[in-house]
C-alpha cells in the first residue's frame, strides 16, 4: 500500500510541505509562490518536474520560473509593460530590457499562506492563499485587489493543480494564467534526454515578431514540423523557442485527451499532462535545449493578449467583475 501523508517539512533550508498519495510524492513551497518543487512517481521511478538535489534554494529563487511547477498570473510578455483592460490602463515594470517587455507578473515570487493541509480518503492536499492588496509593492502599478488560492492534490489519479482568482476590487480583473511547466529531461530514472518525444495538441500556429517575441496577430496552418507535434515525434533534445499553438485534443488510449503526452521511447513510460478547456493555448520552450528540462506551458490567453486587436474569443483574454471568482485546473499522471 502506498504512503499517505501531508506534512510540513524542511526542504533545502525553507519550510515546505510534503505530500504523498497514490504512489506519488510532491514537495510544495508556499514561500515560493506555492510552486511544486518536486513531483515523483516512486512506483514507476519517474522524476517529473525539473529537480536536482544539489541545487540550492538561493539558485531556485534566482530563477523561480525554471524549477518545478511555478504558477504565473499575468504570464509571459506585455508590450512595453502596457496592460489595457475594459476600465483601466496599467503600466507594469519593464523587467525584460532586451525586448522592452514586462515578463511573468509576480505571483510566483510571493510568500503564500497555508489554508488547509490534510491527508484523507486516499488523497493528500494543500491549499494556499495569497491576498494581493496595497501591501504588495507591485500594487503601485497594478492597483486591482484579488485573492489567489492554489490547491495541489495527490491521489491515485496523479497530481491535480487548481488556481482560483477572486476579484476583491471595484475594477475589472484581467485574467491570463499559465504554469511555467518545467519537465525533467530525462523524466525516467536512468533514462536519456534523447529518448523523449513530445506530443502537443496543436491546431494552428500563432506567429511571433521574433525581434521582441510578441504575437503579430496572425495564425498559420500547421506545417510539416508543427504536425510532428500531433504525431508525437518531436524530440526535446534540440532548440525549441517559443513555439505557440492554439490547443485542441489528442487521443490517449483511444479516448479524447485535452493535453500533452510525453513518452520515454526506451522504456515506453508516458507522462500525461491534462488541462481543462480554459487553457486554450500551448507554448513550448526549452531554453535552447540540452539543459535537462523542457517546458510545455498551457496558457489561458495568448502572449500580450489584452493589447491584441482581436476579440477575446480569439486571444483568450478574459476579465472578471468585482466579487467574481475564476478557476482553472490541470492534472499530471503517468502510464
Amino acid at each position: 500500500m502506498s504512503e499517505l501523508y501531508a506534512r510540513k517539512a524542511n526542504h533545502k533550508g525553507i519550510e515546505a510541505v510534503e505530500l504523498a498519495a497514490g504512489g506519488y510524492y510532491a514537495v510544495v513551497a508556499p514561500q515560493i509562490g506555492s510552486s511544486v518543487l518536486r513531483l515523483r512517481d516512486n512506483e514507476k521511478g519517474m522524476e517529473i518536474f525539473r529537480y536536482r538535489d544539489d541545487v540550492s534554494i538561493a539558485e531556485i529563487l534566482n530563477s523561480t520560473e525554471v524549477w518545478g511547477l511555478p504558477t504565473l498570473y499575468l504570464p509571459n510578455r506585455f508590450d512595453g509593460g502596457l496592460l489595457k483592460t475594459s476600465d483601466g490602463e496599467y503600466h507594469l515594470p519593464v523587467n525584460e530590457g532586451k525586448f522592452g517587455n514586462h515578463l511573468h507578473g509576480f505571483l510566483q515570487k510571493r510568500v503564500h499562506k497555508i489554508k488547509a493541509l490534510a491527508a484523507e480518503d486516499g488523497k493528500a492536499y494543500i491549499t494556499t492563499e495569497y491576498v494581493y492588496d496595497e501591501n504588495d509593492f507591485f500594487f503601485a502599478c497594478f492597483p486591482v485587489k484579488f485573492t489567489a488560492e492554489i490547491t495541489i492534490e495527490l491521489s491515485d489519479n496523479g497530481m491535480r493543480h487548481t488556481i482560483a482568482l477572486t476579484n476583491n476590487s471595484d475594477k475589472m480583473l484581467p485574467i491570463s494564467i499559465a504554469t511555467h511547466t518545467t519537465i525533467n529531461a530525462p523524466f525516467v530514472d536512468c533514462g536519456r534526454q534523447e529518448d523523449i518525444r513530445l506530443q502537443v495538441p496543436a491546431v494552428k500556429r500563432i506567429n511571433f515578431n521574433k525581434r521582441r517575441w510578441l504575437p503579430d496577430g496572425t495564425q498559420s496552418e500547421l506545417d510539416k514540423h508543427d504536425r510532428e507535434y500531433l504525431s508525437g515525434r518531436v524530440p526535446v533534445l534540440k532548440n525549441i523557442c517559443n513555439e505557440m499553438y492554439v490547443g485542441g485534443t489528442l487521443k490517449l488510449d483511444g479516448e479524447d485527451f485535452h493535453g500533452c503526452i510525453m513518452t520515454d521511447t526506451a522504456s515506453g513510460k508516458r507522462l500525461c499532462y491534462e488541462v481543462d478547456d480554459r487553457y486554450k493555448f500551448w507554448i513550448v520552450w526549452n531554453d535552447k535545449g540540452f539543459k535537462n528540462y523542457f517546458c510545455p506551458e498551457p496558457m489561458t490567453a495568448q502572449v500580450n493578449a489584452p493589447n491584441l486587436d482581436m476579440p477575446g474569443e480569439e486571444s483568450g483574454y478574459e476579465e472578471i467583475a468585482p466579487n467574481v471568482s475564476y478557476s482553472v485546473s490541470q492534472r499530471f499522471f503517468t502510464k
